[in-house]
Protein backbone atom coordinates (compact mmCIF):
# COMPACT_ATOMS: atom_id res chain seq x y z
CA UNK A 1 0.00 0.00 0.00
CA UNK A 2 2.84 2.69 1.13
CA UNK A 3 5.95 1.54 -0.88
CA UNK A 4 5.21 1.30 -4.59
CA UNK A 5 4.84 4.78 -6.30
CA UNK A 6 4.07 4.13 -10.13
CA UNK A 7 2.68 7.97 -10.61
CA UNK A 8 5.93 9.11 -9.86
CA UNK A 9 8.36 6.30 -10.37
CA UNK A 10 8.80 2.68 -11.50
CA UNK A 11 10.97 2.50 -7.95
CA UNK A 12 9.43 2.03 -5.03
CA UNK A 13 9.50 4.74 -2.28
CA UNK A 14 11.59 3.71 0.50
CA UNK A 15 12.08 6.28 2.89
CA UNK A 16 8.66 8.13 4.79
CA UNK A 17 7.97 10.21 7.85
CA UNK A 18 5.36 8.66 10.61
CA UNK A 19 2.17 9.96 8.73
CA UNK A 20 3.66 7.74 5.63
CA UNK A 21 4.40 11.02 3.32
CA UNK A 22 7.69 10.54 1.58
CA UNK A 23 11.07 11.64 2.65
CA UNK A 24 13.09 12.54 -0.08
CA UNK A 25 15.66 14.29 1.37
CA UNK A 26 16.91 11.46 4.02
CA UNK A 27 20.76 11.10 4.56
CA UNK A 28 22.65 9.33 1.25
CA UNK A 29 19.38 8.35 0.25
CA UNK A 30 17.71 11.32 -0.86
CA UNK A 31 15.38 10.60 -3.78
CA UNK A 32 17.19 7.80 -4.87
CA UNK A 33 16.57 4.23 -5.83
CA UNK A 34 18.65 0.76 -4.70
CA UNK A 35 17.89 -1.45 -7.52
CA UNK A 36 18.82 -4.36 -5.67
CA UNK A 37 15.89 -3.51 -3.05
CA UNK A 38 13.51 -3.46 -5.38
CA UNK A 39 14.16 -6.65 -6.56
CA UNK A 40 14.01 -8.32 -3.40
CA UNK A 41 10.51 -7.21 -2.78
CA UNK A 42 9.84 -8.84 -5.92
CA UNK A 43 11.76 -12.11 -4.06
CA UNK A 44 9.98 -11.68 -0.71
CA UNK A 45 6.61 -11.10 -1.97
CA UNK A 46 6.67 -14.08 -3.92
CA UNK A 47 7.85 -16.23 -0.93
CA UNK A 48 5.69 -14.46 1.18
CA UNK A 49 2.81 -15.52 -1.85
CA UNK A 50 3.91 -19.21 -1.15
CA UNK A 51 2.55 -19.18 2.53
CA UNK A 52 -0.64 -16.81 2.61
CA UNK A 53 -1.30 -17.39 -1.54
CA UNK A 54 -2.39 -13.14 -1.89
CA UNK A 55 -2.90 -12.38 -5.50
CA UNK A 56 -1.77 -9.04 -4.78
CA UNK A 57 1.60 -10.13 -3.43
CA UNK A 58 2.32 -12.01 -6.85
CA UNK A 59 0.66 -8.71 -8.59
CA UNK A 60 3.36 -6.85 -7.51
CA UNK A 61 5.95 -9.31 -7.86
CA UNK A 62 5.11 -9.29 -11.55
CA UNK A 63 4.83 -5.58 -11.97
CA UNK A 64 8.53 -4.99 -10.48
CA UNK A 65 9.62 -8.08 -12.48
CA UNK A 66 8.91 -6.82 -15.53
CA UNK A 67 9.44 -3.59 -15.07
CA UNK A 68 12.63 -3.66 -13.45
CA UNK A 69 15.08 -4.52 -16.55
CA UNK A 70 14.57 -1.23 -18.51
CA UNK A 71 15.11 0.77 -15.81
CA UNK A 72 17.92 -0.80 -13.57
CA UNK A 73 19.78 -3.15 -15.94
CA UNK A 74 22.65 -2.69 -18.61
CA UNK A 75 20.87 -4.44 -21.60
CA UNK A 76 23.70 -4.44 -23.71
CA UNK A 77 26.36 -5.56 -21.61
CA UNK A 78 24.49 -7.66 -18.65
CA UNK A 79 24.61 -6.76 -15.04
CA UNK A 80 22.66 -4.46 -13.12
CA UNK A 81 23.35 -1.16 -11.38
CA UNK A 82 23.83 0.17 -7.91
CA UNK A 83 21.99 3.38 -7.38
CA UNK A 84 19.67 5.64 -9.21
CA UNK A 85 17.68 8.53 -9.47
CA UNK A 86 14.31 7.43 -8.70
CA UNK A 87 12.66 10.30 -11.02
CA UNK A 88 14.01 11.68 -14.50
CA UNK A 89 14.73 15.76 -15.24
CA UNK A 90 13.89 18.04 -17.58
CA UNK A 91 14.02 15.82 -20.93
CA UNK A 92 16.37 12.97 -19.74
CA UNK A 93 15.58 9.78 -21.44
CA UNK A 94 17.01 7.38 -18.39
CA UNK A 95 17.42 7.86 -15.29
CA UNK A 96 21.00 8.91 -13.73
CA UNK A 97 23.61 7.36 -11.99
CA UNK A 98 23.30 8.53 -8.49
CA UNK A 99 27.54 7.95 -8.19
CA UNK A 100 28.64 5.80 -10.49
CA UNK A 101 27.85 3.01 -13.06
CA UNK A 102 29.51 -0.14 -11.23
CA UNK A 103 27.42 -3.05 -10.50
CA UNK A 104 27.92 -4.27 -7.20
CA UNK A 105 27.54 -8.48 -6.70
CA UNK A 106 24.79 -8.47 -4.24
CA UNK A 107 22.58 -6.50 -6.66
CA UNK A 108 22.87 -9.56 -9.05
CA UNK A 109 22.48 -11.70 -6.15
CA UNK A 110 18.83 -9.94 -5.93
CA UNK A 111 18.49 -10.15 -9.42
CA UNK A 112 19.25 -14.10 -9.83
CA UNK A 113 16.76 -15.03 -6.99
CA UNK A 114 14.31 -12.56 -7.42
CA UNK A 115 14.15 -14.16 -11.45
CA UNK A 116 14.64 -17.38 -10.62
CA UNK A 117 11.69 -17.59 -7.91
CA UNK A 118 9.17 -15.80 -10.12
CA UNK A 119 10.18 -18.01 -13.19
CA UNK A 120 9.77 -20.67 -10.80
CA UNK A 121 5.85 -19.99 -9.35
CA UNK A 122 4.67 -18.64 -12.28
CA UNK A 123 6.24 -19.17 -15.30
CA UNK A 124 7.13 -17.30 -18.07
CA UNK A 125 10.10 -17.13 -20.37
CA UNK A 126 10.92 -13.79 -19.85
CA UNK A 127 11.58 -14.04 -16.21
CA UNK A 128 13.98 -17.42 -17.01
CA UNK A 129 15.70 -15.38 -19.75
CA UNK A 130 16.66 -12.66 -16.82
CA UNK A 131 17.36 -15.03 -14.19
CA UNK A 132 20.15 -16.92 -17.02
CA UNK A 133 21.39 -13.48 -17.78
CA UNK A 134 22.26 -12.64 -14.47
CA UNK A 135 23.80 -16.09 -13.79
CA UNK A 136 25.91 -15.09 -16.64
CA UNK A 137 26.97 -12.27 -15.69
CA UNK A 138 27.48 -12.43 -12.44
CA UNK A 139 29.56 -16.40 -13.37
CA UNK A 140 31.65 -14.78 -15.73
CA UNK A 141 32.58 -11.48 -13.80
CA UNK A 142 32.37 -11.76 -10.19
CA UNK A 143 33.98 -14.45 -9.65
CA UNK A 144 37.66 -14.81 -8.70
CA UNK A 145 39.55 -17.63 -10.49
CA UNK A 146 42.98 -17.24 -8.98
CA UNK A 147 42.33 -15.61 -6.02
CA UNK A 148 39.06 -17.74 -5.23
CA UNK A 149 36.01 -16.02 -3.75
CA UNK A 150 33.62 -13.08 -5.01
CA UNK A 151 34.66 -9.52 -6.25
CA UNK A 152 32.37 -6.64 -4.62
CA UNK A 153 32.17 -4.84 -7.30
CA UNK A 154 33.44 -4.62 -11.20
CA UNK A 155 33.00 -2.01 -13.10
CA UNK A 156 30.21 -1.69 -16.06
CA UNK A 157 32.21 -3.60 -18.14
CA UNK A 158 32.61 -6.85 -15.80
CA UNK A 159 36.28 -5.35 -14.95
CA UNK A 160 36.93 -5.52 -11.05
CA UNK A 161 36.92 -2.49 -9.27
CA UNK A 162 39.66 -2.55 -6.81
CA UNK A 163 40.39 0.46 -5.06
CA UNK A 164 39.33 1.06 -1.59
CA UNK A 165 37.52 -0.90 0.68
CA UNK A 166 35.79 -2.54 -2.39
CA UNK A 167 38.80 -4.22 -3.10
CA UNK A 168 38.30 -6.67 -0.23
CA UNK A 169 36.24 -10.04 -0.71
CA UNK A 170 35.37 -10.32 3.17
CA UNK A 171 33.32 -7.12 5.10
CA UNK A 172 30.31 -6.98 7.19
CA UNK A 173 28.08 -7.05 3.71
CA UNK A 174 30.47 -9.62 2.03
CA UNK A 175 30.20 -12.60 4.75
CA UNK A 176 28.08 -15.96 4.61
CA UNK A 177 24.58 -13.51 4.11
CA UNK A 178 24.48 -12.32 0.08
CA UNK A 179 27.39 -15.36 -0.42
CA UNK A 180 25.61 -18.04 1.35
CA UNK A 181 22.26 -17.38 0.28
CA UNK A 182 22.72 -16.95 -3.18
CA UNK A 183 24.87 -20.02 -3.85
CA UNK A 184 22.38 -22.30 -1.67
CA UNK A 185 18.68 -20.52 -2.67
CA UNK A 186 20.09 -20.76 -6.70
CA UNK A 187 20.64 -24.08 -6.16
CA UNK A 188 17.10 -24.90 -4.74
CA UNK A 189 15.40 -23.03 -7.01
CA UNK A 190 17.08 -23.95 -10.57
CA UNK A 191 16.97 -27.83 -9.54
CA UNK A 192 13.43 -27.97 -7.75
CA UNK A 193 11.40 -25.25 -8.97
CA UNK A 194 12.73 -24.78 -12.56
CA UNK A 195 14.46 -28.26 -14.13
CA UNK A 196 12.96 -30.72 -11.68
CA UNK A 197 16.01 -32.22 -10.57
CA UNK A 198 16.04 -34.10 -6.95
CA UNK A 199 17.84 -32.71 -4.44
CA UNK A 200 19.39 -34.03 -0.83
CA UNK A 201 19.84 -32.27 1.99
CA UNK A 202 21.65 -32.89 4.96
CA UNK A 203 21.11 -31.71 8.56
CA UNK A 204 22.56 -33.20 12.29
CA UNK A 205 19.78 -32.76 14.44
CA UNK A 206 19.69 -33.53 18.71
CA UNK A 207 16.09 -34.65 18.59
CA UNK A 208 15.53 -33.83 22.41
CA UNK A 209 15.95 -29.98 20.96
CA UNK A 210 13.09 -30.40 18.33
CA UNK A 211 9.03 -29.77 19.96
CA UNK A 212 7.72 -33.92 18.98
CA UNK A 213 11.50 -34.57 18.03
CA UNK A 214 9.53 -33.55 14.22
CA UNK A 215 12.45 -31.78 12.08
CA UNK A 216 11.30 -29.18 9.22
CA UNK A 217 13.42 -30.33 5.84
CA UNK A 218 11.55 -27.66 3.84
CA UNK A 219 14.50 -26.01 2.19
CA UNK A 220 13.16 -22.39 1.52
CA UNK A 221 8.74 -21.05 1.48
CA UNK A 222 8.36 -22.90 -1.89
CA UNK A 223 4.63 -23.34 -3.69
CA UNK A 224 2.53 -25.34 -1.43
CA UNK A 225 2.96 -29.12 -2.97
CA UNK A 226 5.79 -28.16 -5.42
CA UNK A 227 7.76 -30.51 -3.55
CA UNK A 228 7.51 -33.77 -1.27
CA UNK A 229 10.46 -36.20 0.33
CA UNK A 230 10.96 -38.95 -1.39
CA UNK A 231 13.48 -40.85 1.18
CA UNK A 232 15.06 -40.32 4.18
CA UNK A 233 18.47 -41.88 5.90
CA UNK A 234 19.07 -41.86 9.50
CA UNK A 235 22.99 -42.52 10.28
CA UNK A 236 23.09 -43.81 6.99
CA UNK A 237 20.05 -45.87 7.02
CA UNK A 238 16.68 -46.37 5.15
CA UNK A 239 13.96 -44.47 7.51
CA UNK A 240 10.62 -44.29 7.07
CA UNK A 241 8.62 -42.01 9.54
CA UNK A 242 8.20 -39.20 7.70
CA UNK A 243 5.17 -37.25 6.47
CA UNK A 244 6.48 -36.73 2.48
CA UNK A 245 3.69 -33.88 1.66
CA UNK A 246 4.51 -32.11 4.97
CA UNK A 247 8.01 -32.00 4.77
CA UNK A 248 8.67 -33.27 7.92
CA UNK A 249 10.40 -36.05 9.74
CA UNK A 250 9.96 -37.60 12.48
CA UNK A 251 13.20 -38.34 14.66
CA UNK A 252 13.70 -41.16 16.99
CA UNK A 253 13.82 -40.98 20.64
CA UNK A 254 17.79 -41.13 20.97
CA UNK A 255 20.36 -38.78 22.90
CA UNK A 256 22.75 -37.24 21.22
CA UNK A 257 22.28 -35.81 17.68
CA UNK A 258 21.75 -37.82 14.43
CA UNK A 259 22.72 -37.39 10.93
CA UNK A 260 19.89 -37.09 8.86
CA UNK A 261 19.73 -37.08 4.70
CA UNK A 262 16.60 -36.13 2.91
CA UNK A 263 16.01 -36.35 -0.56
CA UNK A 264 13.31 -33.83 -2.02
CA UNK A 265 11.63 -34.68 -5.59
CA UNK A 266 9.81 -32.17 -7.16
CA UNK A 267 6.08 -33.01 -7.93
CA UNK A 268 5.99 -32.31 -11.14
CA UNK A 269 8.41 -35.30 -12.17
Amino acid sequence: DKFPDYKNSPFVQERFFRDWSHDTAHSWQQNRAVVGHNLKIAWNLMRMNSLKAKPAYEELARKIGEIMPAVGSDVQRGGWYDVVERVKSGDEETYRFAWHDRKAWWQQEQAILAYLILNGTVGGDGFLREARQAEAFYNTFFLDHDEGAVYFNVLASGTPYLLGTERLKGSHSMSMYHSAELCYLSAVYNNLLINGREMDFHFQPDPTNLPDRVLRVSPDLLPAGSVRIASVEIDEKPYTDFDADALTVRLPDVQGRVKVKVRLRPTAQ
